[in-house]
């Protein structure tokens, strides 16, 4: 097993975090808002979410890596820590490409 390359330098951006992953008008969400938000993460206060996802390569190692038209991706599993301590298995999904730092790409209920 092993981590995220460069997961220190990881990008989430906030338009990912905020219009994505918790805006539950989105069509293409597919609930992933209604489970952020179900663990206390809100629109409103975006940014902890997206330090939460930042954190998510640092403890976890990559299940799976494939490469795509974009770049590396990489699917890291599990063990979500948040802020009420319930931390739920979530998978982060990262690109990197070339030598820019990791980006998010999605993020979803683990199995």
């Amino acid at each position: 097993m092993s981590r995220l390359p460069d997961a220190e330098s990881a990008l989430v951006e906030e338009k990912k975090v905020r219009d994505d992953l918790l805006n539950p008008d989105d069509q293409e969400n597919k609930g992933k808002a209604a489970l952020f938000q179900a663990f206390g993460f809100t629109r409103d206060a975006w940014h902890i979410l997206r330090d939460t996802l930042r954190a998510h390569p640092l403890h976890n190692d990559i299940a799976e890596t494939s490469q795509s038209s974009h770049g590396i991706k990489h699917a890291v599993p599990c063990s979500e820590r948040t802020q009420d301590g319930r931390n739920p298995c979530i998978t982060t999904v990262w690109i990197t490409e070339g030598n820019r730092p990791p980006r998010l790409v999605t993020a979803y209920r683990g199995s």
